[in-house]
């Protein structure tokens, strides 16, 4: 089961298109119904998860939070995502593109990570891939 949270209120959040995206993303990788849950928070959430986490005492955009096991009943836990709006709203901007792109860049970024692809092991590789079939 996908579940998505949304815990702030000042940006509107398409939740039915980000359940869509990470449906869409466990059929391409052949993730037969994962449990996985996407959060949107604030930036004072995520600094609180950065720095008991990660050991960073500041906002960041997204954090992922693999698990990657079967429980006890049977379900395949994927794990957790989290992206702090805000964050991404001021990325967007930077960029020159929408909240909603930022913030379904960042799904997929976090999805890869549950998946075990980190930035040392070619992540961006699998990102442009995603970008591509996702994000046009």
């Amino acid at each position: 089961m996908i579940e998505i949270i949304n815990r702030q209120k000042k940006y509107p959040i398409r939740t039915k298109a980000f359940k869509r995206l990470l449906g869409e993303l466990s059929a391409r990788y052949r993730l037969a119904d994962p449990e996985v849950t996407l959060a949107f928070v604030g930036e004072r959430a995520i600094r609180t998860l950065n720095r008991k986490f990660l050991k960073k005492d500041r906002p960041t955009d997204v954090l992922s939070f693999p698990l990657g096991e079967k429980g006890a009943d049977g379900k395949f836990y994927l794990g957790d995502i989290v992206i702090a709006v805000p964050v991404a709203f001021r990325q967007s901007r930077t960029k020159g593109h929408s909240l909603d792109r930022e913030l379904r860049l960042l799904a997929i970024h976090g999805f890869l990570h549950l998946l075990g692809y980190d930035h040392s092991a070619g992540i961006e590789d699998e990102e442009r891939k995603a970008h591509r079939l996702y994000l046009t």
